[in-house]
């Protein structure tokens, strides 16, 4: 919303060049501004109706977007499901779908590289559940009614939902608004799953969860382990009126310290007793039959994990000294085993602090890390320690070294090495003692190994299963299907067949192809490495993919003709629906039928493209078009372009296809997509791959390669006839805003206008690194100043807006970029506005803010049907599949509508 306001603004400040009451012409007949129905694409109508003066586009504050936006955004979210431990049970967990930016306006305390709500002591901003449902998985795999949880408080907001054990019970967590619109502290709560009924855990009112690192986890079947506000407690630490003295920082030993531009840290004592104010927990066991114990003594507990039997729960502390240049994620830290009743068995370590850990790829805390309870075993403990000091620039073999050990050694016993590694160490996946995985990795050569280790054998040499590279998605024989044991814990899913001494797993792929991603599952000989395709993705219509091993109630090695999967499944028009599919006949039961998010863009068109950039390099997009949208007839219509640059090592992995195009179009709240419903069509996520092979570092030629792409991007639309020369919109978030306003820079033949939402536009700013680039100002400062579109702000003429978020928190993009690029861009002359978000932060969340985006798109779209527009966002996001979507699709919006506003000028 307040993207829109800022449009509104930026309209103002134009309307001496734009008359302001010409609109793009909403007849229902007409398709909007999108052509169709015989109107012209780019054809705009003067109407006092609509934009009456000069007051109504400025007016102050949230407006509201066209109906066809408005009901896609406000759509209801699909529930999240969650199965049983037993697989009889399904949870459906019920959504919201924005919050009120009031909401976002609730104080919240930054600290320590957090941010806190005081008043309800988690973690600010926290998403809820509204309601949780009940389904049985009945015998011929269709769902039972549903049963609602029941005896809430209304208004309840409900948070980490958790099984218990044994799959009786639910535990999560309430919190009610006050009278006086302030947030409730949160309670401990638990429901019984046959009967749905709810109730708290702790009949003591005052006890009250503290979820800012834990929150409470299961011990047994039975009793909860809670991280609670100490009883003993008082008000907060008042701030000083007046310092006690100058804040001072040395480096007096002369240590090389060198960290990444970190927000929301301490910044003097006061901040230090704030933040073990709100940190600070009391552990408190509770019980179903009403049983409170206390736990320990009061610390700032920062994760809590029970073994797999239940008898020991590994602890993790952390301490002062605290430190003001790193985050919390660094401080000392002590790691601790306790019995599941309360008794201290003994401490693994106390990590110092970490200020000095090296900015290289792949460096690491030095002493014990991944401290893991064993998958396949009662109590038995395992971690990994650097050789190299945690320095990933040191050149050492072994450069980590895996170690076990039980919970309570031996006098004397020394912790056993388990495998050494000449990578940096990526985790386990354990089977037994005959069989488990090890993975390590390195991201400058993007290797990635698979060792095959038996743990319980000395005689046994590991060997490597797979060594390939991370960037090359074709030759990724995908993971290990896990199953869930007697203990809770999952484990590597191990396979027999009839007359067949061999052992096999599943191995669950995405099935990357020229063709898009066709997911499989492959039987695997772990030891020859024969496999047997059993299941594959219908490649032609349906994009269907393998979530969960649902067989795996039985001990011992599973039986091939007795598999049960969950299965998803999706097409370019229908939205996922899920499946249970039963071997041996494969037969596939529909267990949801969640009807369609957008019916009104149902018969969308969608497309994945291929392309060549002039140095060779294949490339790849998803086109997206407007429903009966026919080029013949309808002509080229206005273009939205929003991507996101990606660093490779290779140019064969930049060109290798990802995603597919049977995918389900999602469109978020601030998604590219919802142009469609405006008659644009929508490049989404063409690749721009900054390349630098062998030795070379991608960035020393990022502005050539990021031109490159563009161009070639650009030059694809206009030859297939679907978009318009002068009508072509560039946009990006975060390091897409970067992306954006450097193309505007280089590229400025290429689009019409730009949006740049929560950029990073100086790279001295960023001294110490940044995105994929780790050397730093001073090793590669031509580099930093040639990426740095700041340096390059009397290049750019085309129109621009700044958004960014007021309360942003991410590393490298603080408010400040937005604020000083605006400067520089005003000092040269340059047709920009600059539009702060309250109470926004990297990513914009609020519906008065995404709605006002969206409203602003109305009056910014007459200016790209003239020809005038330049989005700058990060990224087009087609798929929820893709993982980077979370945090950029809630900036395309408001990102377009500054590029529409700007579209408009001559």
């Amino acid at each position: 919303m307040a993207t829109w306001l800022g449009f509104c603004r930026v309209l103002g400040t134009l309307r001496n060049l734009v008359p302001l009451n010409a609109i793009v012409s909403e007849d229902s007949g007409g398709g909007g501004g999108g052509g169709g129905g015989g109107g012209s694409n780019g054809s705009v109508s003067s109407s006092s109706a609509s934009v009456s003066n000069v007051d109504d586009v400025l007016g102050v504050g949230y407006r509201l977007p066209p109906t066809e936006i408005r009901d896609i955004v406000d759509a209801p979210p699909l529930p999240i499901l969650s199965f049983s431990p037993l697989r009889d049970k399904i949870l459906f967990l019920k959504r919201r779908s924005l919050p009120p930016i009031s909401e976002l306006a609730k104080p919240e305390e930054k600290l320590a590289g957090i941010r806190i709500d005081g008043q309800c002591n988690c973690r600010s901003r926290m998403s809820f559940y509204t309601g949780i449902g009940i389904h049985q998985l009945m015998p011929d795999d269709s769902l039972g009614p549903e049963k609602l949880v029941h005896g809430l408080p209304d208004g309840a907001k409900i948070n980490f939902i958790s099984w218990s054990p044994d799959g009786r019970h639910l535990s999560f967590s309430v919190r009610v608004d006050e009278e006086n619109g302030s947030s409730g502290k949160l309670r401990v709560w638990v429901a019984d799953v046959e009967t749905g009924k709810a109730r708290p855990l702790f009949q003591n009112t005052d006890i009250c969860v503290n979820a800012v690192f834990e929150n409470f986890v299961w011990v047994n079947d039975s009793t909860l382990l809670v991280s609670t506000i100490p009883s003993s407690r008082g008000d907060p630490p008042k701030k000083p009126l007046v310092p006690h003295g100058p804040k001072v920082q040395s480096n007096e030993q002369m240590n090389i310290i060198q960290a990444r531009t970190f927000q929301d840290l301490l910044k003097d004592k006061y901040d230090e007793d704030l933040f073990d104010y709100y940190a600070t927990t009391q552990l408190v066991l509770g019980s179903l039959d009403g049983t409170v114990k206390e736990f320990g003594t009061p610390a700032v507990y920062t994760s809590l994990d029970p073994s797999p039997d239940h008898k020991y729960i590994l602890i993790s502390t952390i301490h002062r000294p605290y430190s003001f240049i790193v985050p919390c994620g660094r401080f000392p830290k002590k790691v601790a085993v306790w019995t599941t009743d309360g008794k201290f068995v003994r401490e693994l370590c106390d990590l110092p602090l970490a200020e000095d850990i090296p900015i290289a790829f792949n460096s690491a805390r030095k002493g014990m890390r991944s401290i893991n309870w064993r998958a396949d075993k009662p109590s038995t403990l395992y971690w990994a320690e650097t050789q190299d000091g945690g320095d990933a620039r040191i050149e050492v073999s072994p450069r980590d070294i895996v170690y076990t050990q039980s919970a309570e050694p031996l006098e004397g016993e020394r912790p056993e090495i388990l495998h050494k590694l000449d990578l940096r160490y990526g985790g386990i996946s354990w089977c037994d003692d005959s069989l488990a995985l090890v993975y390590e990795s390195w991201y400058k050569t993007r290797k990635i190994r698979t060792w095959v280790i038996s743990p319980g054998s000395k005689e046994d040499n590991p060997r490597i299963l797979f060594d390939r590279s991370s960037e090359d998605v074709y030759s990724d024989p995908g993971s290990p299907m896990l199953r869930r044991t007697p203990l809770g814990t999952y484990v590597i899913a191990r396979f027999k067949k009839e007359n067949d001494e061999s052992t096999y797993v599943l191995l669950n792929g995405s099935g990357a192809t020229p063709e898009g991603n066709i997911p499989f599952i492959d039987l695997f000989d772990i030891n020859t490495g024969r496999k047997e395709r059993i299941w594959k993705s219908d490649k032609e219509k349906y994009y269907e993919s393998v979530v969960a091993l649902m067989s795996d109630e039985k001990e011992g090695d599973l039986n091939i003709d007795q598999l049960k999967f969950l299965t998803s499944k999706e097409s370019k028009t229908e939205n996922t629906q899920y499946y249970i599919l039963s071997w041996p006949d494969k037969k596939a039961s529909q267990i949801t039928k969640f009807p369609h998010p957008y019916p009104q863009l149902a018969s969308l068109q969608k497309e994945m493209i291929r392309y060549e950039r002039k140095d060779g390099v294949q490339l790849t997009a998803t086109l997206y078009l407007p429903p009966k949208y026919d080029p013949a007839k309808d002509g080229p219509l206005p273009c939205l372009i929003w991507s996101y640059p990606g660093e490779f090592k290779s140019k064969d992995a930049a060109g290798q296809v990802r995603g597919s195009p049977n995918e389900f179009a999602s469109i978020g709240s601030t998604s590219a997509l919802l142009w469609l419903a405006r008659r644009f069509a929508i490049l989404a996520g063409p690749t721009i791959p900054i390349i630098g092979e062998g030795n070379e570092e991608a960035n020393d030629r990022y502005v050539e390669q990021l031109v490159g792409s563009a161009e070639a991007a650009v030059e694809e639309v206009i030859r297939r006839g679907v978009a318009h020369p002068n009508k072509i919109a560039v946009g990006g978030h975060s390091y897409g805003a970067f992306m954006t306003a450097n193309l505007l820079a280089h590229a400025p033949h290429l689009f019409c206008c730009g949006i740049a939402r929560s950029g990073a536009y100086n790279r001295t700013l960023t001294p110490f690194g940044f995105q994929n680039e780790d050397r730093t100002l001073w090793e590669a400062t031509n580099t930093y100043v040639e990426m740095s579109p700041f340096i390059s702000a009397n290049k750019i003429k085309k129109p621009i807006l700044l958004i960014h978020g007021e309360e942003d928190n991410n590393p490298g993009t603080l408010p400040m970029q937005s604020d000083r690029f605006f400067n520089a861009l005003k000092g040269h002359g340059a047709l920009c506005r600059l539009v702060v978000l309250p109470f926004e932060s990297h990513g914009y969340s609020s519906r008065e803010i995404k709605m006002w985006v969206k409203a602003k798109r109305k009056v910014v779209e007459q200016q790209i049907l003239k020809g005038k527009l330049l989005l700058v966002l990060g990224v087009v996001v087609p798929s929820a599949q893709v993982l980077i979507m979370m945090d950029f699709t809630l900036f395309e919006d408001h990102c377009c509508d500054f590029l529409l506003s700007f579209c408009g000028q001559e």
